[in-house]
């Protein structure tokens, strides 16, 4: 077959009618093109017109050189599938370590993946299977991927490794990790190993968004302990939302966040942490100039790192539990974090505490942040059920209820009732009533004086129920609220702090931010400076000691 520069898939054997198997004309054409490639040094490009492809029990084995370009999201769809092959993932296009020897003496080089919609739905593996994926690729040198559109796949959605002077631009990735439970290697949105090319990894993530995918919405995951974290990585102007964490630094070095919006996101809006399969975190990174808003927990949480870190100028607010939370989880790095740095960020409204120190911190710097109106989490214990009280796939509503606006950010609704079968509502919307001595619980998100928000069941899912959305008059639960809630509260070891300039009051009716400083009986905290900042106007005392400061410098601080 002659082998053109530029190759129209429908004149190589594909259809696109949405029925018939375009896999083996996809392989046959790849690989002549690949050949071509191999033979004069001149890549080459697919271009698919618009149609539904069927990728059916085999994945496409990619060859270095050749570009596959579609007509545009939603017009050019590869709808992948594997109804004769149920232990077989089939990614579009992949090329890996272990199935075929890639590696930075064999990448795939001078390719581009552009204008096209990957369709997951149809795989469906006995069980999860990291590598069912919609792109799978590893060793890619001078890649462009721009926008695609990629969706409902069993496992990570873009789940390409070790990419050198590559951008990945305008790529929409929804629904991924179908079978992932959450706690599995990989099921992101965009999930991106990182480590293979040694201490430099040149690589652009800018335009992307992310959105109810079944673990990340955008993660760096080093992919062996023994690599050195790479730095040359930059994330611009990303947004995750309704992921289980938002965009995550799982052994990057000098990671760049820049301009991101990180939205409801169940566990963290931005997680740094040992959660990767090397058990190594970030360190060296800065995220500037993003919006952390209304996650179901934390805002930031950073941790199994030996720092630094730097979070300047960012809008940290509304999330449900604390902004920003330093802690450290098991089988990770514990030693303190050196030379974190909060600066000039606006952390507001969060349920807890605005700042919260859990793991050890030395030398750290916040400096000139406004931490104010957070501890939201102030109403009391309440319970309800009977007349008035109604539930949506998304709420429950008591109408003699009189709450705290705000007040139950982040608590557990719990639910049970006598049984009652199923009915249906005036939409025809099936409702449940959980049967007799079965709890049902459900994360409050936000509320009014009626009405509680409620965080989705898992990412992607349209309803927090799991059995079907409560009957009326259902009886509920909600706990009482942690006291108390601080600005700052430290619960560990701070050495030679720098805290300086901050603002950290709360002018809001009632106070919810019980004091500006706290410092927790099991934490010490040693040296350093504390001054300039304003610490008046919070529901209590400004600062409590539980455990005094020992050493260090304490003045020029209003309240």
């Amino acid at each position: 077959m002659t082998a053109p520069l530029t190759a129209d898939a429908h004149e190589y054997g594909l259809v696109g009618d949405g029925t018939a198997d375009d896999g083996p004309a996809l392989r046959k054409l790849v690989d002549a093109l690949g050949d071509a490639t191999a033979g004069d040094g001149r890549p080459r490009t697919v271009r698919v017109p618009a149609g539904r492809y069927v990728i059916r029990d085999q994945p496409v084995l990619w060859r270095s050189g050749v570009s596959l370009v579609g007509a545009g999201r939603g017009a050019t769809c590869f709808a992948l599938t594997n109804p004769g092959a149920p232990t077989q993932p089939v990614p579009l296009a992949w090329f890996t370590t272990a199935q075929h020897g890639a590696g930075p003496d064999h990448p795939i080089a001078d390719v581009t993946f552009a204008h096209f919609e990957i369709d997951g739905s149809g795989v469906e593996t006995e069980e999860y299977e990291v590598l069912a994926k919609g792109l799978g690729l590893q060793y890619v040198l001078r890649g462009r991927f721009s926008d695609l559109w990629i969706h409902d796949t069993a496992a990570t959605g873009f789940g390409c490794d070790f990419l050198q002077d590559t951008v990945v631009e305008g790529v929409l990735a929804e629904r991924c990790g179908r079978q992932d439970p959450g706690e599995k290697m990989g099921g992101a949105g965009i999930g991106i190993g990182v480590g293979g090319w040694g201490p430099v990894e040149r690589l652009a993530v800018t335009d992307c968004t992310a959105r109810g995918n079944g673990t990340n919405g955008i993660f760096l995951e080093l992919q062996q302990d023994d690599w050195v974290p790479p730095r040359g990585i930059r994330i611009t102007a990303c947004h995750a939302e309704d992921n289980r964490y938002g965009i995550s630094d799982w052994g990057a070095d000098g990671l760049l966040v820049t301009g991101c919006t990180m939205l409801g996101n169940h566990v963290a809006g931005f997680d740094v942490s040992a959660q990767g399969t090397t058990s190594v975190g970030g360190r060296g990174g800065l995220v500037t100039g993003c919006l952390v808003d209304g996650n179901a927990g934390d805002g930031i949480a950073l941790g199994n790192t030996p720092g630094p870190y730097g979070f300047h100028g960012n809008r940290v607010g509304g999330n449900g539990r604390y902004g920003y939370w330093q802690h450290n989880l098991a089988g990770g790095d514990q030693e303190p974090a050196t030379d974190i740095v909060l600066e000039s960020n606006d952390i507001h409204d969060n349920a807890l505490d605005g700042i919260r120190v859990d793991a050890p911190l030395h030398e750290p710097a916040i400096l000139g942040n406004r931490i104010r109106g957070n501890g939201r989490r102030a109403a009391p214990e309440a319970r309800g059920g009977g007349e008035g009280v109604h539930c949506g796939p998304l709420s429950l509503t008591d109408e003699r209820a009189d709450w705290l606006p705000g007040g139950h950010r982040g608590k557990e609704l719990t639910i049970g009732g006598e049984p009652g079968g199923a009915e249906a509502t005036a939409d025809g919307t099936a409702v449940v009533a959980p049967e007799a001595g079965v709890e049902v619980t459900a994360v409050v998100t936000d509320n009014t004086a009626t009405r509680l928000t409620l965080a989705p069941l898992r990412p992607g899912a349209d309803t927090a129920w799991p059995d079907g959305t409560p009957g009326p008059g259902t009886a509920y639960r909600l706990p009482d609220s942690p006291a108390p809630r601080a600005g700052l509260t430290a619960a560990a070891a701070v050495t030679h702090p720098c805290v300086q300039g901050n603002r950290v009051r709360d002018d809001g009716r009632p106070r919810t931010q019980v004091h500006a400083v706290w410092i927790a009986s099991r934490a010490t905290w040693t040296g350093g400076r504390v001054s300039g900042n304003d610490f008046s106007g919070n529901g209590s005392a400004s600062t409590r000691f539980d455990s005094a400061p020992s050493g260090g410098r304490w003045r020029d601080n209003a309240g």
